[in-house]
Order: C-alpha cells, then sequence, then structure tokens
C-alpha cells in the first residue's frame, strides 16, 4: 500500500543516483503534466511490462512528483525507479475506492515491491439448509448461492469437520445428500452409531427435526449455554420417569456439545464476532497468525507469511495484508491487531463500504482482548520459528540437490512425472512442482493420455507426450511473450522422471522436438530388488550412479518421486471411476444429453437401451428413424 509506506522523499539518503535511476525519475516526470490532482491508483512497469508496484495516492500528482526526484530514496525506492519504464494510472472518485482497488490489484498482480502473500483457498464454511423439509447439514467452500444460513468461516477443513462431527452426535441432524434421503428405505450406518435421527425413514417428524435444526441454530449462534441447559433438564425428566434409553442419548449429546468447548480453548465473554491478527517479526520474515471468533466460540486459527522488504515497518506489512486479506472476505464487526496500521480510519471504512455494516479495527492495550490478542502473538512467534527451521532446512536440501547434479545456483521450480494406468487403461500422466517453499500443490497439472496409436502400457510413449504437450505449450507461451496461463508459464530449473536410461533419451527427444535442448532432464530408476535407497540415477552423458543410502538429499529425491507416483495413481483412479460410471450411450454419435435423458426416461436404464427393439426406439420422443437405427446397431454390432 503506497500510502502506508514512508513518503519516498522522507526516507534515508540512499547513494548518488545512477543512470538508470536518472532515466526513470525522467520516465516518470513525464507524466506530472498530464496526471490530476485527486485520488487514485497508479501502477510502476518495468521494460518487460510487468507489475514493479502498485499504490494508491489521495493525490496522483503529489505522489508521482515525490518519485521523480533522482535524490533523497530509500535503496529500495531508488532500484524500483530506475527499474521504472512505463506507468498506469486509474483516477477513482474517493480515497477510499483506490485503498480497494490497490488492494485488489496487489493481490491479483502480486507485484515485486509491495507486501503479498500467497492465498490460495476460500475459507470453509457450515451451510444448515432451508430449502428441504429435513435440512440437510454440510461443509461449503465458494459462492453463498444455496439457500440456507451459513456459519463461519472456519480457519481449515479440520476446524469445520471436527464442528460437524459434534452437530451430527450432539443433534442427530442429516448429512446425506436429497438422492441419497430419498432413495433410503431402511436407516443407515449413521443412524446405527447415534449420528442421525434418520427422518429419510421417519424415525423423527417435520416437528421433531424442525426442533432438533432450531437446537444447531443456537449452538451455532453463541447460545450454546442455552441448549446445554435445556437438553440438561430434559435428561432429568427422563430419568425422573424412568426413561432411561432416552437420558442417555441427551446425555451423550451434552459430551458432545462439551467436547468441542473443551477443544476450542478460547472462548472470549466480551465479544462474540471478531478476527483477531497478530504480526511477527524478524527481520525480512513475518508470520500474521489469524484467529477467528465467530457466535462467541473459536472456529480456528491460520498463520500467513507475507513476502515485504526489510525496510518496511510492522505497520506498514500488517496493513498492507489486511487490506489484501478482506478483498474477497467479508469482514466482521470487530479486528483486533497487536500493531497499529497507518491510516486505521481509512481502512475500517472501506471495509465498512464492502461488508455493509460497520467495522471497527482496534488496538487493545489491556483485558481479555489484549490477552486473546497476546495468544495469537505467541502462536504466530512460534510458527515464524517453526517455518524459519523448515525453510533453512529446505535450502539445505535444495543445495544438496545442486550438488548432486551439477546446477548452479539451486534450483527453483523442480518438476517430477510420472504415469499410471492399468494395461494401458484410463492412462494419466501426473506433474508435480517442488521448489523453496515445498510442495507447489497449486501448480500440479494432469494429463489423460490422447495418443490412440499408442501400444497399450507403453510408458515410455505416455512420458513422451506428456512432455511435448507441457514443454510445447511453454515454448508456444514464450513466442506469444507471456500471455499464457501464469502458472503453466514457468520454466523448470531441473526434470525428473520416473525411468531409466529409455526413458530419459525419450524425454531428451520430446523436448528436442519443441526446440528446447538445453533442460537438466534426470531419471530416476529403483533397483532389480525395487529397494529404496538402492536407487540409480541418469543423466545424459554420465553414468549412472548411485547415493548413499543414509543421504537427506536421497530421501527428498524419494519424496519428489513418491509425491508424483501418489498424484498420477489419483489421477488414474478417477479416471477410471469416471468411465465405469458412464453410460455407453455418450459414446454414441448424435445421442447428446437431451435425447440420453429421453431414452433412459423411456427405457428407464442404459440397458434398457441396449435391449430395446428398433421400433420401440423409433417411438422415442426426438429420435429419428436414422438416429435409432445408429442406436440399435451401436448394441448389436453383429
Amino acid at each position: 500500500m503506497d500510502e502506508n509506506s514512508p513518503d519516498p522523499t522522507l526516507e534515508p539518503h540512499a547513494e548518488a543516483p545512477t543512470q538508470a535511476a536518472l532515466k526513470g525519475a525522467a520516465r516518470i516526470e513525464a507524466y506530472l503534466k498530464t496526471l490530476p490532482d485527486g485520488p487514485g491508483v497508479y501502477r510502476m512497469l518495468n521494460a518487460k511490462g510487468e507489475v514493479l508496484y502498485v499504490g494508491k495516492a489521495s493525490s496522483l500528482k503529489k505522489r508521482v512528483a515525490a518519485y521523480a526526484k533522482p535524490t533523497n530514496h530509500s535503496y529500495r525506492i531508488a532500484r524500483m525507479i530506475s527499474e521504472t519504464a512505463e506507468m498506469i494510472f486509474i483516477s477513482t472518485a474517493s480515497e477510499t475506492e483506490a485503498l480497494l482497488l490497490e488492494s485488489n490489484l496487489i493481490k491479483r498482480l502480486k507485484p515485486r515491491y509491495n507486501v503479498s502473500y500467497r492465498d490460495d483457498k476460500s475459507f470453509p464454511n457450515i451451510l444448515l439448509r432451508s430449502d428441504h423439509a429435513f435440512p440437510q447439514v454440510l461443509k461449503h467452500r465458494g459462492a453463498k448461492s444455496r439457500e440456507g444460513v451459513y456459519f463461519g468461516p472456519f480457519a481449515s477443513a479440520g476446524s469445520v469437520n471436527m464442528t460437524l462431527n459434534t452437530l451430527q452426535r450432539a443433534f442427530l441432524l442429516r448429512s446425506c445428500s436429497d438422492a441419497v434421503f430419498q432413495g433410503r428405505t431402511r436407516p443407515c450406518l449413521l443412524h446405527q452409531i447415534k449420528r442421525c435421527s434418520a427422518p429419510c425413514t421417519g424415525r423423527i417428524d417435520a416437528e421433531g427435526y424442525a426442533a432438533l435444526v432450531d437446537q444447531a441454530k443456537n449452538f451455532l449462534t453463541g447460545k450454546s449455554r442455552m441448549v446445554q441447559e435445556q437438553l440438561a433438564q430434559d435428561m432429568q425428566q427422563a430419568s425422573q420417569a424412568m426413561d432411561f434409553e432416552t437420558a442417555a442419548q441427551l446425555r451423550d449429546r451434552i459430551r458432545a456439545m462439551s467436547q468441542i468447548h473443551a477443544r476450542q480453548g478460547i472462548n472470549p465473554t466480551t465479544f462474540t464476532e471478531a478476527d483477531v491478527f497478530a504480526l511477527h517479526r524478524e527481520g525480512a520474515q513475518s508470520c500474521v497468525q489469524v484467529f477467528f471468533f465467530r457466535a462467541g466460540q473459536n472456529w480456528g486459527n491460520k498463520p500467513y507469511f507475507p513476502r515485504h522488504a526489510a525496510d518496511l515497518s510492522n505497520g506498514e506489512v500488517l496493513g498492507s495484508f489486511l487490506g489484501q486479506f478482506y478483498d474477497t472476505r467479508t469482514a466482521p464487526s470487530l479486528i483486533l491487531l497487536n500493531e497499529d496500521i497507518p491510516e486505521r480510519a481509512l481502512l475500517a471504512e472501506a471495509l465498512c463500504i464492502r461488508a455493509d455494516h460497520k467495522v471497527e479495527i482496534a488496538i487493545p492495550a489491556r483485558g481479555e482482548k489484549r490477552e486473546i490478542v497476546d495468544a495469537a502473538l505467541q502462536n504466530a512467534r512460534a510458527q515464524l520459528a517453526r517455518n524459519q527451521a523448515e525453510s533453512a532446512s529446505q535450502r539445505a536440501l535444495l543445495e544438496g540437490v545442486a550438488e548432486t547434479f551439477g546446477l548452479d545456483p539451486p534450483p527453483k521450480r523442480i518438476e517430477v512425472y510420472d504415469n499410471s494406468h492399468i494395461q494401458g487403461a484410463n492412462a494419466v500422466g501426473a506433474m508435480i512442482v517442488a521448489g523453496p517453499e515445498g510442495f507447489q500443490k497449486a501448480e500440479y497439472r494432469k494429463f489423460n493420455i490422447k495418443s490412440e496409436d499408442l501400444t497399450p502400457g507403453d510408458d515410455i510413449a505416455m512420458m513422451r507426450e506428456v512432455l511435448t504437450r507441457r514443454f510445447g505449450r511453454l515454448v508456444r507461451d514464450a513466442d506469444a511473450e507471456g500471455t499464457g496461463d501464469e502458472k503453466w508459464n514457468k520454466w523448470p530449473d531441473l526434470v525428473l522422471i520416473d525411468g531409466g536410461a529409455a526413458q530419459l533419451e525419450a524425454a531428451h527427444a520430446a523436448l528436442a522436438d519443441v526446440g528446447i535442448d538445453d533442460a537438466v532432464i534426470v531419471g530416476v530408476a529403483k533397483s532389480i530388488e525395487r529397494e529404496a535407497g538402492r536407487e540409480h540415477f541418469y543423466r545424459r552423458g554420465q553414468a549412472p550412479f548411485r547415493l548413499d543410502a543414509k543421504s537427506p538429499v536421497l530421501y527428498y529425491l524419494q519424496r519428489l518421486r513418491d509425491e508424483a507416483h501418489r498424484f498420477a495413481i489419483g489421477g488414474h483412479r478417477k479416471s477410471r471411476a469416471k468411465a465405469i460410471g458412464a453410460s455407453p450411450l455418450e459414446e454414441i454419435p448424435g445421442v447428446g444429453a437431451g435425447r440420453k435423458k429421453a431414452l433412459l426416461s423411456h427405457f428407464g436404464s442404459a440397458r434398457g437401451v441396449a435391449q430395446a427393439s428398433l421400433g420401440d426406439l423409433e417411438t422415442v420422443e426426438g429420435v429419428s428413424s436414422a438416429l435409432a437405427r445408429k442406436i440399435y446397431d451401436f448394441f448389436h454390432p453383429d
């Protein structure tokens, strides 16, 4: 956030400006004549068109004028100015609108000189549906388009799953889909283990189920104590009436509710809804720990590790992080911080507009709120220490990989490839990606093998197809000056393939076909005994070699290979399951979704269609005589 960083004219004086800095300042100064003296957002781009920095200003003219001065800048700002070849400006109606737009652009573009962080998933919620007589309770991600009451966000899928477990045991709500619900003739296993009231088979009527739903809503909106007290009274009454079975069921429900309170640890009494942010920092490395409190309950926490320059203050880092964090999320009524941030009131106003309710940003000094913020800070401190230890270990492993394969510098992107199939059927190729931050699961890719002339089970030909498609796209995107998919348009420093000399030669041939002859490719082959620790490594122009069985680098390379194997098998299983469940009608030319539905409705199943006579097929609405003949011939090839 530009307004959150010190005015470049007031930052510590750097060395005398270089020619590049003078050229960049002159290029920036050329924009001053046409800039308005009003709020807006600006982008600084280098000669390649890459966005270096996104900032906002209450006055674009004054802000850009500060960058146009060639001296009195910090090293970071001076370097950014020297790389600037172009600027893009967007005027806004207000500074608040500029702040919202700036946060959106930073999160989307991830400029090098801004604070940014990786946030690849939406937070899960619990959805209690309202579009059914017996509402289903389920985990939900993404747009809130289904009818019902949403509770969240939860910090992780694990937090949601634990809460759903509690809801099932405490309130006996169904979790099955509508199709399963309608098709049941007797209670399922969940009813037998006392996690569902079995409304599907009439074990509970609509009125009784509605009472359970109301209790669950009260629990999720912070009235859990009231619900427990009511259940305790009902248990006592059942016990006095000698109905010990009902009393035992109520006791189990009370225990389930008590367990979630025990797991949550911190449950505030001075507020019911808040997000708590605590920043701990060591140099250029930071951890922001986020705690979510809803309905007076702790719904989990999650750490983030924003990327930023070392010369930014804690408040600047945290302020920029908050703007991006709430870019696509609704802020609660209270946000608690351990550090004050610049323009706190402006950010609160922006979040207020987006959330459509009042948002307060506070830095508590004492009391329960301060204790909760301190607890979050303690978590941030411990998490950063763990992350630094893991990063140091990861760096050491990558340095070991570089030394093993003669790379300089250590690889930042390793791509590993593997195939999976059963005698050539449902063949799938897989690519996983690893680097300094571990496995980059958002960049994994699956390849459905498309070549029809492959010999079933020909692993070498499959590998060649996968590599040709992957690197062919890389070359095309490079020729198009990087206009392709951002996650695809990245070149690996090291390519690992599953196999020996033959697979290695096939990989080099595949890359040569698309014009690449300088890639570092290594084949990883198990020994004849197929024992872990006895793998042979193959590189073109070198004799096969092995690593010491106790080498950490060997263990790391095994992990990479096993992860690729796991991912490939998962893709194959999904493809096989889809093929098993597919209807043969989908293979008949001319039978689309509409005609398929008409055929299945008329004959009841694909088997019914297969057994139908030509005359019967012709009676189906939308099926012509010619199509009926085509369908009949498909099922009767003789």
